[in-house]
């Protein structure tokens, strides 16, 4: 249970449990004083770079074509030995905080437990960690030299290929081939494969040179097959057509709201391929929860009628026409009534703006999970599809993070 203990300085005193104390920054000892900027290893910039201002963060997110993402200085608390929060999940919470917008300012820091918001100033960013383990820590923190990982992006073109598959749709995909971990993108409900989050993350795997899929759900985009006669089901057929056939080697799902409930059954499914997830706006069990939130008489009328017309600002026509029989059936694949038995490192990002799934979806996932290393990373002005830049940005830096700690893992 987190208690609020008043102020000191304007900065808020949490409590997480007896024997935890609260800190400004300015008590902390030296050793744990550090305010670094995270920079993943780029080669050196040359006299000409320097002398045209371009900065180190311009360099780094080449590969980002057309996009001038904003630097991100963060402040890191380096955490000692042994000296993890209370958590009401894992039994320890990490310590983050985040730095102000003005130049020296200190980001105001509690100790705190599950439950307490560290403020992020110039991002809007919340960060709640699960485990004692490398993590979003490692992520926000200053890496050791050595030689540079990227490389020119755009050297690879990918076209449209097709997944055969007896008695069943064909599938549309486009593969990057490379270095293992590979990624695949798996995208939300009726999305295809050309929106923001899966080409910025191609251009990333570029720049990286590690292997990258993405692709269209049958029924969907390029794809063959009915949308009318598509299921929850089917589509994790897809899913799992996709790391059974094209993928090579371990994988890192990145899941986009529908993306991120299936992620999770390729997990279960696919334990010795599947070694990390990191979901965006997850929404798991997102259609059987909007459905049981209906008034009894609607929801009577939508079985009488046998469609459900779900309104949604994302589509054309303003609704989503979904089948009834689409709704029992996703029914069998709920996850969050039980643990679920992913053990693999798992990145939740929402935003707390989303008016579509709850950000609170993604804590339950963070509980429900077996894994005990898990960070949710909430996004304050952040709305459902989280495609702004500083969205995107977070996103690669997270699957940069995860590669490395992957990376370290096997050697």
């Amino acid at each position: 249970m987190v208690s609020y203990l008043g102020t000191m300085g304007g900065v808020p005193l949490l409590a997480s449990s007896p024997g935890v104390s609260t800190h400004r920054e300015s008590s902390l000892p030296k050793a744990l004083k550090t305010s670094q900027t995270h920079r993943p290893n780029l080669p050196n910039r040359t006299a000409q770079q320097r002398k045209a201002g371009k900065s180190d963060d311009a360099l780094r997110m080449c590969a980002l074509r057309g996009s001038k993402l904003e630097q991100a200085p963060f402040t890191k608390l380096r955490r000692p030995a042994g000296g993890a929060c209370v958590s009401s999940v894992s039994g320890r919470c990490a310590c983050l905080c985040r730095s102000a917008r003005g130049a020296g300012a200190v980001g105001k820091m509690a100790r705190v437990g599950l439950g307490a918001w560290v403020p992020c100033c110039r991002l809007g960013r919340m960060a709640v960690s699960f485990g004692f383990h490398r993590g979003l820590s490692t992520l926000l923190a200053p890496k050791a030299e050595r030689a540079p990982r990227w490389l020119p992006a755009c050297r690879q073109k990918t076209s449209i290929s097709y997944l055969s598959r007896p008695d069943l749709p064909n599938l549309a995909y486009k593969r990057l081939k490379g270095k293992s971990p590979g990624i695949i993108f798996i995208p939300g409900y009726i999305s295809n494969m050309n929106g923001t989050k899966a080409l910025a993350i191609e251009e990333f795997c570029k720049s990286l040179g590690h292997a990258y899929i993405r692709f269209d759900y049958s029924g969907v985009g390029n794809s063959d097959g009915n949308l009318e006669e598509c299921t929850v089901g089917k589509w994790r057929k897809d899913v799992l057509s996709i790391i059974d056939d094209l993928a090579e080697g371990p994988q890192i799902l990145v899941g986009s709201s529908l993306g991120g409930w299936l992620m999770l059954h390729a997990a279960i499914a696919r334990p010795q391929k599947v070694v990390a997830l990191i979901g965006v706006a997850a929404a798991v069990d997102g259609l059987v929860t909007q459905f049981n939130q209906l008034p009894v008489e609607a929801k009577k009328e939508i079985e009488m009628k046998g469609v459900w017309s779900m309104p949604s600002k994302y589509s054309e026509e303003g609704v989503y026409r979904i089948q009834y029989s689409v709704i029992k059936e996703a029914e069998h694949h709920c996850l969050l009534h039980s643990p679920i038995p992913v053990n693999c490192p798992i990145r939740l990002l929402h935003g707390m703006k989303d008016d579509i799934v709850p950000w609170h979806t993604s804590m339950q996932v963070a509980d429900r999970v077996v894994s005990t290393d898990v960070d949710v990373i909430l996004r304050k002005n952040s709305d459902h599809r989280m495609k702004e830049k500083a969205d995107i940005q977070l996103l690669v830096y997270t699957i940069d993070d995860l590669i490395d700690k992957l990376s370290t893992v096997v050697n």
